[in-house]
């Protein structure tokens, strides 16, 4: 289940909010894993467009192309990744992330561009009880409509981050 973030969270500092400040829009989710950082780790870094694809939930998954479901195991070849690594994206045909700043366990910093608009998506891993708290920030600048970009965008965020909050939580718990 996706859960508002804290106050705290909003309020919190990220790893590459200073990359894009002032910042147009700040879409900020939350949510809670039962598996340590450790073991969430690793999903995280095989994410991606030509890589283990993204993560839905398997009622989601059995409706969309084989070809196009994310992987429910770990593989190898895309558990490495470096500050640099380029990593495609579905938000346009060339489209991108660059991996910015990485601290294993911790914290997974992307930076975009797409047109005028610089972004920054950061994925933060905190230890909770037996699980982890996964923090998502996404700031954009210049965006020139920013009510549409914070709503609509907002909206499609707030769906794509339910998705990877199911899918990721049934992978999660499969490792036992």
């Amino acid at each position: 289940m996706l859960t508002r973030p804290t106050a705290a969270e909003r309020g919190a500092a990220l790893p590459g909010d200073e990359l894009v400040a002032p910042a147009d829009v700040v879409m900020d989710r939350a949510f809670s894993l039962p598996a340590p950082p450790e073991v969430v780790w690793p999903w995280l870094v095989q994410l991606g467009k030509r890589r283990a694809g993204w993560y839905l939930p398997a009622v989601v998954e059995g409706i969309v192309p084989r070809s196009r479901r994310g992987l429910r195991r770990l593989d190898a070849p895309y558990l490495d990744l470096a500050v640099g690594d380029v990593i495609p994206d579905w938000g346009g045909r060339d489209a991108t992330f660059t991996v910015a700043s990485l601290d294993p366990a911790h914290h997974l910093l992307h930076t975009s561009t797409r047109g005028r608009t610089h972004l920054t998506w950061c994925l933060r891993l905190t230890p909770e009880g037996h699980g982890t708290r996964l923090h998502l920030r996404l700031r954009m600048a210049p965006v020139k409509h920013r009510f549409l970009a914070a709503r609509l965008g907002g909206l499609v965020d707030q769906l794509t981050v339910m998705g990877l909050a199911a899918g990721l939580r049934e992978r999660v718990r499969a490792r036992d």
